[in-house]
């Protein structure tokens, strides 16, 4: 037992203890500061202003301020360039660390297409136009023709028919041939056609004939 006493005072114990505890603190504090270092403990940068700018106008500017950055999704706005930054994530003016992700929303560079719907000789102009601006169409002229009065007859983009179903581009303005009478009388006819039909004299009937008859 004396032996083991004398083992567990001995200088090299102590000097072993000491050793391991300089050790330990000399671990925790360079773990303190690699953490620091990672982790960008107490600094911080403004998210600069960059929605409207071109892409490589915006990745210049994230990351000259230290921040990365990342195309998250795309999306289409006919009044801005291709290429453009529509959204991003933070919002401009947030505070946030060094090497932070900036999530952007990019307008892309293929216009989108869209399926049109079963309107023609389906329903009235109102309706027409109403369920096309909803889907987010871009209308154009109207055109008339023969027909039930505001019934839309037949679609057409860029001068091309189109039925249900087919995709067209969302820039494409949308033409609806609409009815401009109400009994379809002179279906087939133009003006001048019509108006040569309506001078043609109807022959007499039997009736006026005979009285014509009785006159002379």
């Amino acid at each position: 037992m004396n032996e083991f006493f004398k083992k567990l005072t001995s200088p090299i114990v102590y000097w072993n203890l000491i050793i391991m505890v300089v050790v330990s603190i000399v671990l925790l504090i360079g773990l303190w500061f690699w953490m620091k270092d990672f982790s960008h403990h107490g600094e911080s940068v403004e998210v600069p202003q960059i929605k409207g700018m071109l892409l490589a106008d915006a990745q210049y500017e994230l990351e000259k301020a230290g921040l990365a950055v990342v195309i998250s999704d795309s999306s289409y706005n006919r009044n801005q360039p291709a290429g453009t930054v529509l959204e991003m994530t933070p919002a401009p003016g947030s505070k946030v660390k060094t090497g932070r992700n900036i999530y952007l929303t990019i307008n892309t560079r293929n216009v989108p297409t869209l399926p049109i719907p079963d309107i023609a000789d389906n329903c009235s102009l109102r309706e027409a136009e109403a369920r096309l601006k909803s889907l987010g169409f871009k209308l154009g002229p109207i055109e008339y023709a023969p027909g039930d009065k505001d019934w839309v007859l037949s679609v057409k983009c860029k001068g091309r028919t189109v039925v249900a179903g087919d995709r067209v581009e969302i820039d494409c303005p949308i033409t609806l041939v609409v009815g401009n009478n109400n009994s379809g009388i002179g279906d087939g006819f133009d003006d001048e056609e019509w108006e040569e039909f309506s001078e043609v004299e109807t022959p007499p009937s039997a009736s006026e004939e005979e009285d014509w008859d009785g006159v002379n």
